[in-house]
């Protein structure tokens, strides 16, 4: 815009710029841009016009000073795990970034040390950083949780409180167990009665939560399980052995799989023995991950709504950090399947 002088100034226009065009004082300005509410109704559409005009944006950081807020939500981001075909985090923020820029809010990603889950926030919350968290490993044992609650400081979690069932904060999960369970309902309505499951270690809180869904939706309808269940290490090389050992001693005639990753895994053996996936064997994977929507002929999986999830985190985020403050209930979302041609 023209300045004194008639030159155009590469400076970003600032607040007085607004008062100037406006005819307002900055005051004027600072309230039509933080309490909008304060001014006439035609002096705010003044103010306004001449913030378009301009193209004004309010300096953030200097309100972050003057309100002591940043609109900044920390999330800690793990490390991707070679070997597998795990993506979800990656999908979950991305929708968790869009979600909160709706209301206002940025996302601050940090990295921690994998062997201490409580690296990383204390620097954050020390320098005030952010306004609050999200923690999404809380299957881990709730180090964080309880860390962040002795602090006092704010955060929610993607993930619901496993070894502390009387906790008091916010928090938005999936039901694994229905997940698994309508894996092997669609199976069983496809006509298989011998279908195995392939998981995690029993230590995963998370791998044991998959394979109780498998239980009940066998046991419902009269099925056997004996003999049929693996557990292993969540990699593709993982996947693969135990599918061989379940195929040789076994034979069934479907696999339901605690993530995509051992999906895949399996997909390796059957190649090997020349077993057509989805006509000779049919296989479930879990988390509907990239990998499972290219690989033909597609494999079914499971999907957990990660866009759901995080509208509601974001929400919760908006409440507890509210005057008043106020600490939603937890929610639980169910998945759904996604069926393709592997079953």
């Amino acid at each position: 815009m023209p300045r004194s002088g008639g030159h155009i100034s590469a400076a970003p226009p600032t607040l007085a710029d607004v008062a100037e065009l406006a005819g307002v004082s900055r005051q004027t300005v600072s309230n039509a841009v933080n309490n909008p509410d304060l001014l006439r109704a035609d002096t705010l559409a003044r103010v306004q016009d001449a913030i378009d005009k301009l193209g004004y944006q309010p300096n953030r950081a200097a309100r972050s000073l003057r309100t002591r807020a940043s609109h900044l939500i920390g999330l800690r981001m793990p490390a991707l795990q070679e070997g597998t075909a795990n993506a979800m985090m990656d999908r979950f923020v991305h929708s968790f970034v869009e979600a909160a820029a709706e209301t206002g809010y940025h996302v601050l990603l940090f990295y921690g040390d994998p062997a201490d889950p409580l690296d990383g926030y204390d620097e954050l919350l020390r320098s005030t950083a952010v306004d609050a968290f999200v923690v999404t490993d809380t299957h881990l044992g709730g180090q964080q949780t309880t860390w962040l609650q002795s602090r006092r400081a704010r955060f929610v979690s993607f993930g619901r409180p496993w070894t502390q069932p009387d906790a008091k904060h916010p928090w938005v999960d999936v039901d694994l167990a229905y997940g698994a369970e309508i894996a092997t309902e669609h199976l069983i309505e496809r006509g298989h009665s011998k279908i195995a499951w392939i998981g995690w270690h029993k230590d995963s809180l998370l791998g044991e939560e998959r394979r109780s869904g498998w239980i009940h939706a066998m046991h419902t309808h009269g099925l056997s399980t004996t003999g049929l269940a693996s557990r292993t290490e969540d990699s593709i090389s993982s996947g693969k052995a135990a599918a061989d050992a379940i195929l040789d001693e076994t034979e069934p005639t479907a696999l339901v799989c605690a993530s995509d990753t051992l999906a895949m895994g399996v997909l390796h053996a059957l190649f090997e023995r020349r077993l057509r996936l989805g006509e000779d064997i049919a296989v479930v994977g879990f988390d509907d991950s990239q990998v499972a929507q290219t690989v033909p002929p597609g494999i079914t999986s499971v999907r957990p709504p990660l866009e759901e999830a995080a509208r509601e985190l974001v929400k919760a985020l908006e409440e507890l950090l509210a005057t008043p403050s106020y600490a939603a209930p937890g929610v639980m979302l169910k998945p759904a399947l996604t069926v393709r041609g592997s079953s």
